[in-house]
This record gives C-alpha cells, structure tokens and sequence, in this order.
C-alpha cells in the first residue's frame, strides 16, 4: 500500500481552504480525497490546485469519463455524464481525485485542461471517444481508439454489447467493408445437465 506524507484528512482540509465555494462537495474514502467541483469553476478549480502553496499538483496521471445513466443498478438523480481527473503531486507526495459532471446529458460538454497539463491532450480524446464528452478548447478533439467512420460511443451505458457494425477483410474487393451486426443475441440462462439418479434422487 503506497503511503503519502500528509494525511488524506488534512488534505482535504488544505483543498477545501483553497477552493472555497468553488467546490460542490469534497470527501475521504478509503484513504483517498475526491474532489467534486461545479462545471462552470472547473478550469479556475484545476488552476488553482497546480498553483496553489498547499496542492502543487503537477501532474495529471489521467482523466476518463464515466456514465451514471444505470449507476449500481438504481435510478440516477443528476447529471449524466461525468469526467474524472487523477492528479499527482510529486514535490508534495499527495494525490486528489477531481470529478466535473457536465451539466448537458444531451450534449455533454467541459472546458479542456490540455493548456494547463498537456498529458490530458490523449486523455480527453480517449473520453470524446468512448463516452461522447466534448472538451472545449482542445485542440485536436478527434477519437484515439476507434475507428474513424464508428458511429457512436461505446461505453454509454446504452450502447448495444454487440455494436451496431462489424468489419471484415473482403477477399473480392480486397479492403476491408462494414455490414450490420450478425451475432445473434446469447441465451444467458444456464443450462444444467444431470445424469439420471444425480445425487441418489429418484
């Protein structure tokens, strides 16, 4: 288990003088301090805990979207779509976790931070990509890991397990073609097997 030298409480407290109302709520689970922080204070909140005496968080290890529409199988109340940053500081050996729910399900949409740490510049495709999150200001907002021509985004909670398309190799017009999905849906109820007089019944 990593240790850090300042305790995730006074942490938390640090964080929370620093950002004052700009923070929507700010807690310690397991070790751990999550930030969330309100969409239209998100740039001036990722700011200010890079510069600030007590944060110094110089780096940012990642950022992925989430989608709350089904979230532990219970009805959401909020937002929909969430983008979650990781930051570390190395000169202070701490780290936060920062979350920014953008306020439009419909069109899903939060400022970049790839002017204030350009590793987020991958990151923020790879959640445009995958979740439909819209990073404004990025200057290259294109996907990373699907293809150019995929039609939609594949880790909405309400997009099909089997896709829409599949791809082959077409040996006739040597390229590869797309054609709808043929896999049939799977039964996922088990099917069990007994030999007759399983376990001595009758």
């Amino acid at each position: 288990m990593t240790t850090f030298a300042i305790a995730p409480e006074v942490l938390r407290d640090t964080i929370s003088a620093a950002l004052g109302d700009k923070l929507a709520s700010i807690k310690v689970a397991l070790g751990e301090v999550t930030v969330t922080v309100k969409a239209d204070a998100y740039l001036e909140v990722m700011e200010t805990l890079r510069d600030a005496p007590g944060c110094k968080f110089e780096q940012l290890i990642d950022i992925c979207g989430m989608d709350y529409s089904a979230w532990r199988d219970t009805e959401w109340d909020g937002p929909r779509y969430c983008a979650v940053s990781h930051l570390l500081s190395v000169s202070l050996n701490q780290r936060v976790r920062v979350k920014v729910f953008c306020p439009d399900d419909d069109f899903p949409v939060i400022p970049s931070v790839m002017h204030i740490w350009n590793s987020a510049n991958w990151f923020e495709r790879e959640a445009f990509d995958l979740y439909g999150i819209v990073f404004d200001g990025h200057v290259d907002l294109r996907r990373i890991l699907t293809d150019y021509g995929f039609i939609g985004h594949p880790f909405r909670k309400d997009f099909p397990l089997s896709g829409h398309v599949e791809m082959r190799y077409d040996e006739e017009l040597k390229r590869v073609v797309y054609q709808p999905v043929t896999i049939e849906p799977r039964e996922v109820t088990p099917r069990i097997i007994r030999e007759e007089n399983y376990g001595g019944l009758q």
